[in-house]
């Protein structure tokens, strides 16, 4: 459990690791703003309040409250093609949810970021196993999540010591948007033995770290890209 409560946005809330982010800060009592493309109900997450808003499309203007603690943004795209096949269209889509919604996201919460009590702060954003480590098939998303962590990086800096920023860098986890990746039970075999503790992410631990880093338990970390990936970007097996 988290000491005192806090006013946090979740941007991506509506399904797959955002709902059990929902589901796990409501639990610890914080006061939640969620966000989700499509509608959603609030069932099951206590203190939270929903709303409609898209990543992608710069018109649309979130509601905040004045002061917030916390921002977690976890809109993210799995769009695996060999490079020859990737269009110009997929490079700006990627883009476009992964870091431009990022980075509009960020400049509208600053304010109410700014006017939290000295130095409690935190921003938690997702990059993915892939900014750092070659796979086939990822170049569009691989690029756009290395972008998230040079953000993430640059504003670590520039917000100290008010503000922390870190990063949530997870390998394949059981959600809606890799559904496509675990259609069967072969496929999802496959996908477990590329991981050295044979088996994908679950949403829930995953949820635990953003926990942890949304905490005043962090409070001594600012600038970082964790990995949570069964060991995929730094194990090797002989």
């Amino acid at each position: 459990m988290i000491a005192s409560s806090k006013n946090i946005l979740i941007v991506g809330g509506g399904s797959g690791i955002g709902r059990e982010v929902v589901a796990r800060l409501s639990k610890s009592g914080h006061t939640l703003t969620a966000t989700s493309r499509n509608p959603v109900s609030a069932e099951g997450a206590a203190n939270c309040h929903f709303q409609q808003f898209d990543v992608t499309d710069p018109a649309q203007v979130l509601e905040l409250p004045e002061v917030l603690d916390g921002v977690v943004y976890m809109p993210g795209t799995i769009n695996l093609k060999p490079f020859h096949r990737l269009t110009r269209e997929d490079f700006a889509h990627d883009m476009e949810v992964n870091f431009f919604g990022a980075a509009r996201v960020l400049q509208q919460v600053l304010p109410a970021l700014k006017r939290a009590p000295s130095k409690s702060a935190a921003i938690v954003l997702f990059s993915s196993v892939a900014a750092t480590t070659g796979m086939p098939f990822h170049a569009s998303i691989g690029a756009a999540k290395a972008a998230v962590e040079g953000l993430a990086r640059s504003l670590a800096a520039e917000l100290a010591p008010s503000i922390r920023v870190n990063v949530v860098a997870p390998s394949l986890a059981d959600t809606p948007l890799a559904a496509a990746l675990l259609s069967d039970e072969k496929r999802a075999e496959a996908a477990a033995k590329r991981h050295p503790l044979n088996r994908i992410g679950d949403p829930a631990e995953i949820a635990e770290l953003v926990e942890y880093l949304i905490s005043d338990g962090s409070r001594f970390m600012t600038g970082q890209v964790i990995g949570i990936d069964g060991g995929m970007s730094s194990v090797r097996q002989l």
